[in-house]
């Protein structure tokens, strides 16, 4: 018997845990790739950029596992088509990074000092927006034991709302850093000052699914 049916025998939402598990491990990533970028350590990046690939794939593998098994003829105390919705956000988010993999090893790509400050901060408020809703991936189990109601319902909600919060402050975030970027066009390489705005643009994707995420919590606890 598999890992997620026997998961599935303890609760609806271990499964899901499971998997965000996966892609918990693949958006750890994203952070030691941006420093080997800024610290120009070209080989430790491909080395970090295979791991992404290789978590990428498990969480895609346990994503597939679950639409396959997700019951369909018992109670779930939550409407089926939200919770597979719901893995395929997560899902979403490592898909995301991979992009970000892609992206950042195209060519030896270089971060103008004059950005690294602000890339980072960008960076770190797109980790918290990530390391907010894995929180609200651990909160599921509680949820289930008040009956998706109650105090516990109210503070998943205000998780939800804070990963909102926090995804509206990395979209600011991203906006000014490309201000900044294409400031710079007249000395950087063009394919260079696209390519950085590729890869900006995917961390406010990766925030995007991850506020998604909580969006369809929200909506499976409206149910």
């Amino acid at each position: 018997m598999s890992k997620i049916r026997d998961l599935f025998r303890d609760s609806p939402f271990e499964p899901l845990r499971y998997h965000m598990s996966a892609v918990s491990d693949c958006v750890a990533l994203v952070r030691p790739m941006f420093d080997a970028v800024r610290d120009k350590k070209f080989e430790d990046l491909q080395g970090i950029v295979r791991k992404v690939f290789k978590a990428e794939h498990l969480a895609d593998e346990i994503k597939n596992e679950i639409r396959q098994m997700i019951p369909k003829r018992f109670y779930l105390p939550v409407y089926r088509g939200d919770l597979l919705g719901y893995v395929k956000l997560q899902d979403d988010m490592a898909d995301a990074v991979e992009d970000i993999a892609v992206l950042l090893t195209i060519k030896e790509l270089h971060l103008p000092t004059v950005l690294t400050d602000s890339t980072f901060e960008y960076l770190d408020k797109v980790d918290s927006v990530c390391r907010q809703t894995v929180a609200i991936s651990d909160y599921l189990p509680t949820l289930l034991e008040g009956d998706m109601v109650g105090a516990e319902a109210e503070r998943a909600v205000e998780m939800v709302s804070n990963v909102e919060r926090q995804e509206w402050e990395a979209d600011r975030l991203q906006y000014s850093l490309s201000q900044k970027l294409f400031a710079l066009d007249d000395d950087m390489k063009p394919t260079d000052v696209m390519l950085w705005f590729r890869v900006f643009g995917e961390l406010g994707q990766l925030a995007n699914f991850a506020e998604k995420t909580g969006e369809r919590l929200r909506r499976m606890l409206a149910t």
